[in-house]
């Protein structure tokens, strides 16, 4: 029936509309599942330089080191990729992006050389965009061309910390921060009220005394002729939620506007365990309120009835020890605090064993203790200095064990490309490149990988991944050892998603094993070759020249 109702409106559209309608990759099929999700994460900077109108020029007294200043990329140029089909070409149902509110104007030098806030984790002020990422509008075009794709948007909240104090930023009120004492991570208490670096004034989220709006906030406000708006607009929150004019529900609010104003479809959330839980779970539910106010009041905007999504980033929280983060004297089960998902710390180093160490030991996890939970793998990040592959010597490799795992996966800008992890940059700027379009176009030479085949990979993988709900959110089942074979099957309401996997097959024609999963007589098609067979005795014969074969009944 929903086939049938599916081909009606393509059908419908394909007559009434007077524009040709653009074929995509995206499935139509299979309902979208967080269990499954393949999240795009870029650093907004770093990515697509879509309007070079907003590009930042640094003063010259005050050059940044390499990799430490802005580079131009913008939300026009992440809606320029989305318009292009280069997120739908790769099987990608979410974009997360670094934090993209207005960021502190001076620079700092953190040991590493001059530094400017182009990362977004600097901010300024929660309720205004930095110009040189974009505008409202620009956002608001973004997000309606991800969803008319079908992909969701993450925004980075954060709400530990300020930007640092420069000559050109003043330091928000003693009432509203600290700036001491700087973390130890012994235990709970230095863990979380404490500064995470010096000069990176800290958000007093313990504090139970309400304070007035900081000077220089209120001045601001006036000289852009927005503060008596501002005002009413906190008036009416403090008023219907009962919370506290302490500092970090003034932030929660400014936070939950994205959701209210623009319909994103969830946060990632920074240094989650730097501050008490319960705040996160009060944002949830606030933003959780508003997405629903939102979808009510855009019904033709939205996605689905999905709820809000939140994942969490607790450094150092190792999915395959269960629910639960140990601060020495502490236990917090931050999924209990508000969040739907956690990123997997632990993905880099397991992706270093073999295929079914990895799959079964996270099919365990989240068929075990996890059960309900879903939680994000990554092999590369902006702040993790050991990734798997640094070198990017493995890209197809990286790609197969990331984007077959169970579980949701984040793909690093550039992961599917090759991009240098190991510019000549001091500390985490190393890992921040430009994405290497440039190497894309003219198909460069990576460490003997050709990128536009390392690129070729990655799309068949998270298409066939996007189609199928069962590759991450499915009960994983080994079938054999040689080739190393796998199932997934996955049923939810009244809908079944089944696959079967097989990895190191071989060049030329190959025999797989589909166990039980299906029936003889039953057409399959390998997704990675295009070819279709036919189940015979419980097996398929597959004639390509590659060694991934990619299984399911459509």
């Amino acid at each position: 029936m929903i086939r049938k109702i599916l081909i009606f409106l393509i059908v419908g559209t394909f007559f009434f509309s007077c524009q040709p309608v653009k074929e995509t990759t995206t499935s139509q099929d299979m309902p979208f599942t967080w269990d499954n999700a393949t999240i795009y994460f870029m650093m907004t900077d770093r990515f697509n330089n879509g309007d070079v109108s907003n590009d930042f020029s640094h003063p010259e007294v005050a050059e940044p080191a390499p990799y430490r200043g802005f580079m131009g990329g913008d939300i026009v140029g992440i809606t320029q990729k989305i318009n292009e089909g280069y997120f739908n070409d790769l099987g990608v149902n979410a974009i997360w992006m670094t934090p993209i509110v207005q960021q502190i104007e001076g620079s700092v030098d953190e040991g590493t050389g001059t530094s400017y806030a182009f990362h977004g984790y600097w901010t300024r002020d929660w309720t205004a965009l930095d110009p040189r990422f974009g505008t409202g509008k620009d956002l608001k075009d973004m997000i309606d061309a991800a969803h008319a794709n079908g992909i969701r948007i993450l925004i980075d909240a954060v709400a530990n910390h300020t930007g640092p104090v420069t000559p050109m930023d003043s330091q928000w009120p003693d009432s509203w921060v600290k700036t001491s004492p700087q973390c130890r991570y012994q235990d709970f208490e230095t863990t979380v009220n404490c500064t995470l670096v010096e000069n990176l004034p800290d958000v007093r989220t313990e504090s139970d005394q309400e304070v007035e709006l900081p000077p220089f906030l209120v001045q601001k406000w006036k000289s852009e002729g927005r503060y008596d708006q501002e005002v009413a607009e906190l008036d009416t929150w403090f008023t219907e939620t009962g919370y506290p004019r302490t500092p970090v529900y003034y932030i929660l609010k400014w936070l939950v506007d994205f959701v209210k104003d623009y319909g994103i479809d969830g946060f990632r959330v920074d240094t989650v365990k730097h501050t008490e839980g319960y705040l996160w779970k009060d944002l949830y539910e606030s933003a959780a309120k508003a997405f629903e106010d939102w979808k009510r009041d855009n019904p033709e905007a939205k996605l689905d009835d999905l709820p809000f999504y939140m994942v969490g980033e607790v450094y150092g929280y190792y999915a395959i020890n269960g629910r639960d983060y140990n601060y020495g004297d502490t236990i917090v089960d931050f999924f209990d605090e508000g969040f739907t998902s956690m990123i997997n710390f632990g993905f880099k180093d397991a992706a270093r064993s073999s295929y079914d160490s990895i799959f079964s030991r996270y099919d365990a996890a989240l068929q075990g203790p996890l059960a309900g939970k879903t939680i994000v793998h990554y092999v590369s990040s902006h702040d993790d200095g050991s990734p798997f592959d640094p070198m990017r010597e493995k890209p197809i490799e990286a790609g197969t064990k990331l984007l077959l795992c169970p579980g949701g996966v984040q793909i690093y800008y550039g992961d599917e490309s090759a991009r240098n992890l190991n510019v000549e940059a001091a500390g985490d700027a190393r890992l921040r490149s430009f994405m290497n379009w440039d190497e894309v176009d003219s198909n460069a030479d990576v460490n003997g990988n050709k990128v536009k085949d390392v690129l070729t990979h990655w799309q068949k993988l998270g298409q066939f991944r996007n189609a199928h709900p069962a590759v991450g959110a499915g009960k994983h089942q080994k079938i054999s050892d040689a080739p190393y074979t796998f199932s997934r099957v996955w049923s939810e309401g009244n809908v079944t998603d089944k696959v079967v996997v097989a990895l190191d097959a071989g060049s030329g024609k190959k025999t797989i094993s589909v166990g039980d999963v299906f029936a003889d007589g039953t057409t399959v098609k390998d997704h990675y070759s295009g070819v279709e067979t036919k189940v015979v005795d419980g097996q398929v014969e597959v004639d390509s020249e590659d060694d991934v074969v990619l299984i399911s009944q459509r």
